[in-house]
């Protein structure tokens, strides 16, 4: 189980887009793509086929997981996750600060 998955927000914790929100688009083994963050500029050429033109096209980069940290709208920041088991067998995300289940 991962500590941060597709669609959760998270908050850049050090690097140059240090206190920046956003959404998790992918996960990738140690590296995650964060909507509007590390943006860079690609060369692409065009794809007829796939009806892609061609040019410098803006896009996400992605950034290694311990640059990040799943953003607890409750206490307005950043916290690490740990997890726990339930009585009924589940296992859940829990913020370490808090205690509170990250999954509702």
């Amino acid at each position: 189980m991962n500590r941060i998955r597709k669609g959760d927000q998270v908050i850049v914790i050090t690097g140059k887009y240090k206190g920046q929100k956003g959404e998790v688009l992918r996960v990738a083994e140690d590296r995650v793509v964060v909507q509007n963050i590390n943006l860079v500029k690609r060369h692409t050429k065009p794809n007829p086929q796939a009806n892609q033109p061609g040019g410098i096209i803006e896009r996400e980069a992605s950034i290694h997981l311990s640059n990040v940290a799943l953003f607890n709208a409750a206490a307005g920041k950043g916290e690490r996750v740990g997890f726990k088991t339930l009585e009924d067998g589940r296992k859940v995300r829990v913020f370490r600060g808090t205690g509170e289940q990250v999954d509702a």
